[in-house]
C-alpha cells in the first residue's frame, strides 16, 4: 500500500516551553525534549517545511511577574530570553538525530543565534532546514501565541500546529470536568466569544483576518505530529 502524502507544504509548529519540562514543571527534561526531537524528526522526514515557535514558560512566565508587581517590559524581555535557551536546546536535541536546523531571534544575540529576517527564514526553510524562531516578537505585551500567528503568516505557511498536554479543545476543562466533551471543529469567532483558551485572542483574530488554520493536539503522545502532517483526524481544527 503506498505511503500517504502530507496534507501540507509547510507548517509553524507552536510549542510551549512548558512542553520541555516534562511532569517535572519547570526547567528542561532531557528525555522529554529528546522525544519531542524524534517526533520532529519523524516529520522532517516527510519532506515538508517546518518552522517552530516555542515558548518560555519553564524558566520564566512574563505575564505572571508581571502581575506579582514586576514591569511588565521588562517582565516581558526576560521571558524572551527564556525562549532562547528553549530554542538553542531544542536545535541541539534536533541536531543530534540529523536534522538541520537554524534559530532566528528576535533580539539580536549574533553568537548563539541569527538575526530573525523573513526572506533567510524562507530560504532556510526552502532548503529543507527547520527554523526555530526564538524571543517571540522581539517586542513587550505580545505572546509566543502572537509570534506564532505572525511568523506564520510571515512564511506563508499552511497551518499552524499548536501542541498542548490535551488532545483538543474541550467545551469546559477536562481536568475538572469527568464530563467535558471534546469539540472537533470551531470557527475562530466561536473561539473568540466564548474565550476558549486555545491562543490568545491577538492571535485569534490574526488568525482569523488571514484565514490561517490552527490545529491543535496532544504533544505527549508519540507520532501525533506525523498525524496531523498527513491530515488525520486528531485535534480540534480551528478555521472558518
Amino acid at each position: 500500500m503506498a505511503s500517504k502524502k502530507p496534507a501540507y507544504k509547510r507548517v509553524l509548529l507552536k510549542l510551549s516551553g512548558e512542553a520541555l519540562a516534562g511532569d517535572s514543571g519547570y526547567g528542561i527534561d532531557l528525555e522529554t525534549l529528546n522525544k519531542i526531537a524524534r517526533d520532529i524528526a519523524e516529520v522532517y522526514k516527510l519532506d515538508i517545511e517546518i518552522g517552530i515557535v516555542i515558548g518560555g514558560g519553564n524558566i520564566f512566565r512574563g505575564v505572571a511577574a508581571s502581575a506579582n508587581g514586576m514591569d511588565r517590559a521588562s517582565s516581558d524581555y526576560m521571558g524572551m530570553l527564556a525562549t532562547c535557551i528553549n530554542a538553542v536546546a531544542l536545535q541541539e536535541a534536533l541536531e543530534k538525530v540529523n536534522v538541520v536546523t537554524r534559530v532566528q531571534s528576535a533580539i539580536s544575540m549574533a553568537e548563539i543565534a541569527e538575526p530573525y529576517i523573513r526572506r533567510k527564514a524562507i530560504r532556510h526553510l526552502e532548503k529543507k532546514r527547520i527554523v526555530i524562531f526564538a524571543a517571540g516578537t522581539g517586542n513587550p505585551y505580545f505572546t509566543t501565541d502572537t509570534a506564532a500567528a505572525l511568523r506564520a503568516m510571515e512564511i506563508n505557511a499552511d497551518i499552524i500546529f499548536k501542541a498542548t498536554k490535551v488532545d483538543g479543545i474541550y467545551n469546559k476543562d477536562p481536568e475538572k470536568f469527568k464530563d467535558a466533551k471534546k469539540i472537533d471543529h470551531l470557527k475562530y469567532m466561536d473561539v473568540l466569544k466564548k474565550q476558549l483558551k486555545v491562543m490568545d485572542s491577538t492571535a485569534i483574530s490574526l488568525c482569523m483576518d488571514n484565514k490561517l488554520p490552527i490545529l491543535t493536539f496532544n504533544l505527549k503522545v508519540s507520532g501525533n505530529i506525523r498525524k496531523a502532517v498527513l491530515g488525520e483526524k486528531i485535534g480540534t481544527l480551528v478555521e472558518d
